[in-house]
């Protein structure tokens, strides 16, 4: 008994650590990224252009007259959106969406692209050049979106920019985390683009921010 008696006390203890070590790295992780996008919304405040807003569309933003960016937009975003000469809308969310939800783009006249990637991570190098590819052969400015606007949105949009030579990696990830915070993995690999490709970050990084990551995730599943 006495045995039995420390083995429990040993799992106790071990849980008990996991517990705590996870608690740390998820508000580690979530502090600072937190504070990337607040200082790079500060910094976006005094030298960028002022913020625009379109009904139905939250989080919205230019990137450049050929790409704008938001989050995923109601009937009345994307009414908004044709009425501005939008005719190309690519859709970045992977989450299992009603057939409602998936027609809403053609109701406004608009050809929709679907590139699904998992909310909280980075695109691949192949999801980044079919996005380049639609971006590039769409008619007028193409919109682009996943849920919320800021995460995958944002990888796309840093993407674009660099491999346009409007910016170096570090100001397109700060234009990114200006609009809001998004996942570790995903400002690794905004800091890691270059011209030429798109590269994973490293596994130790993905494995971290895919851990800190679970509560937000877990709770976006249930609002979905």
């Amino acid at each position: 008994m006495r045995w039995v008696r420390g083995r429990r006390r040993t799992l106790g203890v071990t849980l008990l650590a996991g517990a705590a070590g996870y608690a740390l790295s998820w508000m580690v992780v979530s502090l600072a990224i937190l504070l990337m996008s607040e200082s790079a919304r500060a910094s976006e405040r005094i030298e960028g252009p002022p913020p625009v807003s379109l009904p139905g569309v939250k989080n919205f933003a230019y990137v450049d007259g050929r790409l704008w960016r938001g989050a995923a937009p109601t009937a009345e975003g994307y009414r908004g959106l044709a009425r501005r000469g939008v005719r190309t809308v690519v859709d970045l969310r992977a989450e299992d969406l009603p057939a409602s939800s998936l027609a809403l783009p053609g109701r406004a006249g608009l050809a929709a692209v679907r590139i699904p990637m998992r909310d909280g991570q980075a695109p691949s190098a192949e999801q980044v050049q079919r996005f380049m590819d639609a971006v590039r052969r769409a008619r007028g400015p193409v919109f682009v979106h996943c849920g919320a606007g800021v995460g995958r949105t944002g990888t796309m949009a840093a993407a674009y920019l660099v491999r346009t030579g409007q910016a170096d990696a570090a100001t397109a990830t700060a234009r990114s985390l200006a609009i809001g915070p998004p996942t570790l993995e995903q400002v690794s690999f905004m800091r890691g683009l270059d011209g030429r490709r798109a590269a994973r970050p490293p596994a130790a990084v993905v494995a971290l921010s895919r851990i800190a990551d679970s509560p937000r995730r877990s709770w976006a599943r249930l609002h979905w």
